[in-house]
Order: structure tokens, then sequence, then C-alpha cells
């Protein structure tokens, strides 16, 4: 594309300021080579704003989208675990508990002779208190509903597994 059609293309698109389209008038009242071109671009301007924009049918797009999603239904939810992270953060692990266990064997006083050890009895809370009748009834009216939720979820994907 030459200066004189991104000129004109700017004049017939409204693009250009107000100094611009007056010189461009100037030019198309003076120019033949301007006036023609400018008439032929007008014509191809029609032309684009006239042709109407083909879709495809309703029918068409939405098997298009159907088939997409069933696509990546099919595909597996599963992301790939980089093994090094995982590989870190067992040598991790497995340094902290060999330093752990090291530090542990150091500081044993291995001198120690003798089985008699000093303790003192560990005296239980009294919780007969706290078990009251109203208490005991709502804890396994707890216990209840949260086992029949276990056993809906269990039965819920054995049907579903049949089914598929």
């Amino acid at each position: 594309m030459n200066s004189i059609e991104e000129r004109l293309w700017d004049y017939i698109d409204g693009n250009c300021s107000a100094t611009e389209r007056e010189t461009i008038d100037l030019l198309l009242i003076e120019s033949d080579e301007y006036r023609q071109k400018y008439l032929e671009l007008l014509a191809f301007n029609r032309e684009i704003a006239g042709i109407e924009l083909e879709e495809p049918s309703m029918a068409f797009t939405y098997n298009v989208i159907e088939q997409i999603r069933t696509e990546h239904a099919r595909q597996p939810l599963k992301a790939k675990v980089n093994q090094n992270i995982v590989k870190t953060i067992a040598g991790f692990f497995i340094v902290t508990l060999a330093a752990l266990l090291i530090f542990i064997i150091f500081n044993i006083n291995w001198k120690v002779t003798g089985t008699h050890v000093n303790s003192t009895p560990v005296k239980m809370p009294d919780i007969k208190n706290w078990l009251s009748g109203g208490i005991l009834q709502a804890f396994l009216f707890l216990n209840t509903v949260l086992a029949l939720f276990l056993l809906d979820g269990v039965l819920r994907k054995r049907i579903f597994t049949r089914q598929a």
C-alpha cells in the first residue's frame, strides 16, 4: 500500500485530523490520481460494508461444541508431577529424620545403670461429670448422622460405578 492509499483510507474511515481532511479535500478536487483512487477505495469500502458475514448454522455450532466437550471429557485429569520436586521433598525429610536420630543417639546417657525409675503417677481427669445424658445423646446423634452420610456416599459411588 502506498502513502496515497493510506491517506485515503484514513480519510474514508475518519481517522485523520481536521487539517489532514482539508488537505485531502483539496487534493481530491485538484488531482485526478487522488480522485480516481478515492473512487476505487470508496467503491471497495461499500462492497465490503454490503457483504453479510456467513455464519454456520446453530446445529453445526452445537455439534462442534459437544464434540470438543467429549474430547476433553475423555482425557484423564491427571497432572504431571515433577519427580525432582518429589525427590527433593523426600530427601529433605530423610535428612531431617536422620539428623534427629543422630541427635537423640548422641544425647543418650549411656552410663545410667539400674532399673529403678522414679516416676510420678499420672492422674486422669474425672470425665464422669462431662458425660451427662444430654452430651452423650448429642454425641451419639452426631455420630449417627455422620455414619449415614458415609453410608450414603458409599452407596452413591457403587450405584454410579454400576451405571457407568
